[in-house]
């Protein structure tokens, strides 16, 4: 989970104007357009655990909305999550970060300790103030990435699995970026690392963390963009 800004595009402002015919007629706000707008605003990944690899995407309410009119059809209050964590947050967390106006991966320190085959671990710390929101995201995101039934721990698995191959190769960019001596390579490299730190890039707060916990790679923090 990292800072999305939910930006102002054509899309949204055609899901905006949808969403307040809809709560006029009391119809679903699961429409075309609100499906559209979120899966442009969240880059097309679940903005809990940031799989982009999913093939079941569902509307998520920031705020559960328990029948109130003006949360359920909030365009603020709408988030794009994969159904594994849309079906485990639902209305058990709260309060949670909003981050379309936090800095999460700020908040929270994302690492994966261990290495596969061995004792892995993924872990979520607060970073300053221990908050209520905090705590609640960091109890949400650790039932996300293992699961919370039979089923759940299954999916939390594959995961974790994609986690892992998507930190593989992002180390080896680093690797090289770090090693070459060919200054045309390290441009190219460099292009590399940064669209893998982009919002828009799978489990970029496990990378950014990654980075921002060696000293060694801090040439490698000018990729990582300002929130």
């Amino acid at each position: 989970m990292i800072k999305i800004e939910r930006k102002e595009t054509e899309k949204t402002k055609q899901a905006i104007a949808d969403l307040q015919k809809a709560s006029e007629n009391e119809s679903s706000y699961n429409i075309e357009s609100v499906n559209q707008a979120l899966k442009e605003i969240f880059h097309g990944k679940c903005y809990i655990c940031e799989n982009k690899a999913v093939t079941s995407y569902q509307i998520e309410h920031l705020v559960p909305h328990r029948g109130d009119k003006t949360l359920k059809y909030d365009w603020k209050n709408l988030f794009w999550s994969c159904a594994h964590c849309n079906n485990i947050k639902s209305d058990k967390y709260e309060p949670i970060l909003d981050c379309t106006k936090e800095p999460v991966e700020k908040m929270i320190a994302f690492r994966k300790r261990g290495y596969f085959g061995t004792d892995e671990k993924l872990e979520f710390t607060s970073v300053g103030e221990e908050r209520e929101d905090v705590k609640n995201t960091i109890a949400l995101l650790e039932a996300a990435y293992y699961g919370t039934t039979p089923q759940k721990k299954i999916e939390a698995q594959i995961i974790r699995k994609t986690l892992r191959q998507n930190l593989s190769n992002f180390k080896e960019y680093v690797r090289e970026y770090q090693e070459t001596e060919d200054k045309e390579e390290k441009e190219d490299i460099g292009y590399l690392l940064k669209k893998e730190l982009r919002d828009s890039a799978a489990f970029a707060a496990f990378k950014r963390w990654l980075i921002w916990d060696n000293e060694m790679f801090s040439e490698i923090e000018q990729f990582i963009p300002e929130n």
